[in-house]
């Protein structure tokens, strides 16, 4: 198993960046989503049905996916002989960052069933400030794995 992990490493590593992206792109953009929701829709009219089919669309074929790709091809890299020393801090760094942005992202998918029963309780400002949550986790995860702290 170890052999074709290091032989498959580079592909590996290549989808492990692109699911991140495609992770991280919708984790920008559905909470700039939820503002607009919230902001232009009473919960009754039809551009209510057009941002729930967004959101639903955007966390369930996307961004999920993108995250279990994520996940999946990191623990790969992970096991991959002599890409990590686990002794180092950078590295639960990482994995904690990672998992809040787990969390965040399973988050967002309960604030999406919360629109969907009109039972949605935050404001536009507190989905602003919730956007710059996925921005200092990307920071925290690169600076860790680029300095290695």
């Amino acid at each position: 198993m170890n052999d074709i992990l290091i032989v498959l490493y580079p592909w590996i590593k290549s989808l492990h960046l692109i699911s991140v992206i495609s992770w991280m792109a919708g984790l920008f953009y559905l909470p700039r989503i939820l503002v607009y929701h919230v902001e232009r829709s009473d919960g009754k009219d039809q551009i209510n049905e057009v941002f729930l089919i967004m959101e639903k669309k955007l966390h369930s074929f996307i961004m999920t996916p993108a995250m279990i790709v994520s996940w999946i091809c990191g623990f790969l890299l992970a096991a991959t002989p002599g890409i990590i020393d686990f002794s180092h801090m950078w590295v639960w760094v990482k994995l904690l960052a990672i998992i809040v942005m787990t969390i965040f992202n399973i988050w967002l998918g309960l604030k999406i069933s919360d629109f969907k029963i009109n039972n949605n309780t935050l404001s536009g400002k507190q989905y602003r400030l919730l956007n710059e949550v996925p921005t200092i986790l990307l920071v925290i995860i690169i600076v860790s794995v680029v300095l290695k702290y």
